[in-house]
């Protein structure tokens, strides 16, 4: 036997050669099926390893992982339909809102401007009424007068420019004419006389009871005068519908003919607004609701009287005297029928007065026609 030491692998050889020297020697002291067996369990490992070449080991708990960004996409335009916008690690994406949709048009209503004669009303003050336990209308206000002094007085004047067709014998006072009557409608003859110039008669448009109770009391007597002679609120009308309108406001009385119902109350709201006076809650609705059908009604314009040209036509011949007829005499008027002036007479219901009525007097016939406290 030979005492020369066997040859072993140099250092630096290869670790593979190694490996397989070892595992041959191994293998031969093996017995024949587990080295079958193990062979098989290094092979699949050998292909497990050259198919995923690096196993990714996951996060490791207690580190902190950074996602690369992804590379920049080429320059080059894709011809393709674009990709779905997606989220890319290390990247911020910025979302647009949505344009918000355009409101849908409202269509402009017009709308009328108020007129002068809503404005007007609008500024009226609004109160109470007042009392009427005090009220003397001829005391307060007076009668007729001739204020410029041409042997007209303010009932004529008012006559001569609201009639049609006047005559006059005189100058001074109309005797016959025409109405177009602007509280029925209807058209009145007018003759002067005891027993028919009650038929026209001169309406105060705004009363002057309503007066006395909405501001009146407050004027000067010169003032409440001036407004009981005023041309724009004096107006020649039917007599009976006079006499249903009285001291009413238009909260309780409009004219038959609505067509004229503005033109009433414009001159109304006209008059209070020159002479301070109030109106009523009532009375302001009332004439609210009036003017809303004429949303254009203006406030009137001067109301100048009328002229009477001294001769002006001529006057109509008296109608011959009827037959005598033998009548039983007629019971003398009481004497102690007085009335101390004709807010009294109308009180008792006996106005208006004709010259041989129980109560008449000259002093309450201002215009002299022989018809007092019409």
């Amino acid at each position: 036997m030979s005492n020369t030491p066997s040859s072993s692998p140099a250092p630096g050889t290869d670790l593979a050669s190694r490996r397989g020297f070892a595992v041959g020697k191994w293998i031969v002291a093996v017995p024949l099926h587990l080295t079958l067996a193990i062979g098989l369990v290094v092979g699949c490992a050998s292909s497990t390893a050259s198919t995923d070449p690096v196993a990714d080991p996951g996060p490791v708990p207690g580190t902190v992982t950074t996602v690369p960004a992804a590379p920049s996409p080429s320059a080059t335009p894709s011809t393709g339909p674009s990709p779905t916008a997606s989220r890319t690690p290390g990247s911020v994406t910025t979302v647009s809102p949505e344009p918000a949709p355009e409101p849908a048009e409202t269509p402009v209503r017009a709308v009328t401007p108020p007129s002068g004669a809503f404005l007007a009303l609008e500024d009226l003050a609004v109160a109470a009424a007042g009392t009427m336990s005090d009220y003397d209308r001829d005391a307060l206000f007076g009668g007729w007068i001739d204020a410029d002094g041409d042997c007209e007085d303010s009932r004529n004047e008012v006559l001569a420019r609201d009639l049609t067709g006047i005559t006059s014998a005189d100058g001074c006072r109309v005797d016959t004419g025409t109405l177009a009557d602007p509280y029925t409608g209807a058209s009145i003859d007018f003759v002067r006389g005891v027993a028919t110039s009650s038929d026209v008669q001169v309406d105060h448009v705004v009363s002057l009871g309503n007066a006395w109770v909405t501001g009146a009391r407050r004027l000067s007597q010169a003032d409440r005068v001036a407004l009981a002679n005023d041309p724009q609120n004096l107006l020649a009308v039917d007599g009976p519908a006079n006499g249903s309108k009285s001291d009413q406001d238009a909260s309780e009385w409009l004219p038959p003919n609505r067509a004229f119902a503005c033109d009433m109350v414009a001159v109304q709201i006209a008059v209070k607004s020159r002479y301070g006076l109030w109106v009523t809650a009532p009375e302001k609705d009332a004439m609210a609701e009036v003017l809303s059908g004429c949303p254009d009604q203006q406030l009137p314009g001067g109301s100048p009287f009328g002229d009477i040209p001294e001769g002006a036509g001529s006057a109509p011949e008296p109608a011959p005297a009827p037959a005598e007829v033998q009548e039983a005499p007629a019971a003398p008027a009481p004497a102690d029928v007085h009335y101390a002036n004709c807010t009294a007479a109308r009180e008792a219901g006996a106005a208006p007065l004709h010259r041989g009525d129980p109560g008449y007097r000259d002093a309450m016939d201002r215009d002299g026609d022989g018809v007092a406290c019409e």
